[in-house]
C-alpha cells in the first residue's frame, strides 16, 4: 500500500528525505501525515522518523543548505525547514522511564522499537519517501475499520501519559467508527485510570477538550467519557445529554462545529478555570450560557449579538431545553441585526443626565424592542 498527495511529492519535503537517505540513514514519514493521507483527510504537520541522531540531522541539514532548529533536541527532535515548510525530524526512540506525563527517553536503532512507544496503532504507521507504507503493529487494519486501539497494553500506555485518556476519546471522535463504538479494552483502561487525570496541567486538558469538541460529531465520544467517569473528572457537574441534540441542530441549520458552543452545552463547574480558557473564550462561554438561560427572543438576540452569535444562543437554548429549531428564527435574527435604535443620549439631554439618562435610554430601548422595532424616534420621544 502507498500514500500519495502533494504533501509527500513536494520537492521541499523530498529534499529533507534525500538529506537523510543520501547519507545512509532512514527517513520515514510517521503519525498523522500517514494516517490522514490513508483516510483521504487533509495533511497538516509532517513528521519524519530516522535512525540518525539529532546532532547528525543538524549537520546534514547544514550541509544541504537547509535550516535546522533544535526545537526538541533533548527528545531527539529537530525541525528542518525546507521550502518554508517545517519538518519535524525525530530520532527513533524508546521510553526508559515514564512518570504519567513526562518520560525519560533513549534513542533506539530500529523502527519497531520506536513504534511500540507510540499511543495508538493508527499513529504507528510509517511511509517511505516513495509512499510505501510500513505497518509494524497492525495499524492498517485498525485504520480500515476505524478502530482506535492502544498499542499493546492499554493500561501501560495510559500510565506513560494520562493525557492519552482524553486522546482516546478525541481520536475516536475524529477517526473512529461511530456505529462500532469504542474499543472495549481501551475504554476499560481509561475508566480504570481516571485518577491520573488530576496529574495533568489544565492547559493540556483544555487543549484536548477543545480538539475533541471541534470534531464533526463528538457526542458519542463525550457520552462514552461520561459513562467511564472521565467527563466528570475533567468537568465536575457536566452532562453530555444536550450535546447530541446540539450537534443535530447544527446539522439542521448548517452551522459549523463550534467547540465553545458545545462546551456550553456540556456545562460544568468553573469550566473556564479548569480548562484554562483564554479570556475571550471564557467571556463567550459565560455569554452563551447566560443568554441561553434568559428569555430574549430571536429578533432581540440578533439586535444585541448579531446573527451568528444570536443563532448560537438559540441553538444552545434549544439543545438544553430539548426544543426544535423554528424556521422563522433565521428571519427574526436578520431583522434584529439590521435594526438600529433611533434614540440617542443627546435626544434626552439636558432633561436627563447621569444614571437617570442611562435608565431612560434603557426603558425606551425596551419599548422599541417590544414593538418589534417599529416605533420611531418621534413615537418614543
Amino acid at each position: 500500500m502507498k500514500v500519495s498527495g502533494a504533501w509527500i511529492e513536494a520537492k521541499a519535503t523530498q529534499a529533507v528525505c534525500e538529506m537523510l537517505t543520501g547519507a545512509g540513514y532512514q527517513a520515514l514519514f510517521v503519525g498523522g501525515c500517514v494516517r490522514n493521507a490513508l483516510l483521504g483527510a487533509p495533511v497538516g504537520d509532517i513528521d519524519i522518523a530516522t535512525d540518525a541522531r539529532p546532532e547528525v540531522v543538524m549537520e546534514l541539514a547544514d550541509e544541504a543548505g537547509l535550516k535546522a532548529v533544535p526545537t526538541g533536541i533533548e527528545h531527539g527532535t529537530i525541525t528542518v525547514v525546507s521550502g518554508h515548510i517545517g519538518h519535524e525530524v525525530t530520532t527513533f526512540r524508546k521510553d526508559v522511564q515514564t512518570f504519567g506525563r513526562h518520560a525519560v527517553v533513549a534513542f533506539a536503532e530500529d523502527l519497531h522499537t520506536d513504534a511500540r512507544r507510540r499511543d495508538f496503532t493508527m499513529n504507528a504507521l510509517y511511509a517511505r519517501p516513495d509512499g510505501d507504507v510500513v505497518d509494524p503493529l497492525g495499524g492498517l487494519e485498525d485504520l480500515r475499520v476505524r478502530r482506535v486501539r492502544f498499542i499493546e497494553d492499554a493500561d501501560q500506555r495510559i500510565r506513560e501519559d494520562y493525557l492519552r485518556i482524553l486522546r482516546f476519546f478525541r481520536f475516536h471522535a475524529w477517526y473512529g467508527d461511530p456505529e462500532g463504538g469504542l474499543d472495549a479494552e481501551g475504554l476499560a483502561a481509561c475508566a480504570g485510570n481516571v485518577e491520573g487525570l488530576a496529574r495533568l496541567s489544565r492547559e493540556r486538558v483544555g487543549a484536548e477538550m477543545r480538539k475533541l469538541l471541534g470534531a464533526p460529531d463528538p457526542a458519542p465520544s463525550v457520552a462514552a467519557m461520561q459513562e467511564a467517569g472521565v467527563l466528570n473528572a475533567v468537568l465536575p457537574g457536566s452532562d453530555a445529554r444536550a450535546l447530541t441534540l446540539l450537534v443535530h441542530l447544527e446539522s439542521e441549520t448548517n452551522t459549523a462545529p463550534d467547540a465553545i458552543l458545545r462546551l456550553a452545552a456540556v456545562g460544568g463547574e468553573t469550566v473556564a478555570e479548569r480548562l484554562r480558557l483564554s479570556r475571550a473564550d471564557a467571556r463567550r462561554l459565560d455569554l452563551l450560557r447566560m443568554a441561553a438561560a434568559e428569555t430574549a427572543q430571536a429578533a432581540e438576540l440578533g439586535y444585541r449579538h448579531g446573527v451568528e452569535e444570536g443563532r448560537a444562543i438559540l441553538l444552545l437554548r434549544a439543545a438544553l431545553l430539548e426544543m426544535s429549531w423554528r424556521a422563522r428564527f433565521a428571519e427574526d435574527l436578520n431583522q434584529g441585526a439590521k435594526a438600529r435604535f433611533p434614540v440617542t443620549a443627546a435626544d434626552l439631554m439636558p432633561e436627563y443626565t447621569g444614571p437617570a439618562l442611562g435608565e431612560r435610554l434603557q426603558a425606551l430601548e425596551r419599548r422599541w424592542i417590544e414593538s418589534n422595532f417599529t416605533l420611531t424616534r418621534d413615537d418614543l420621544l
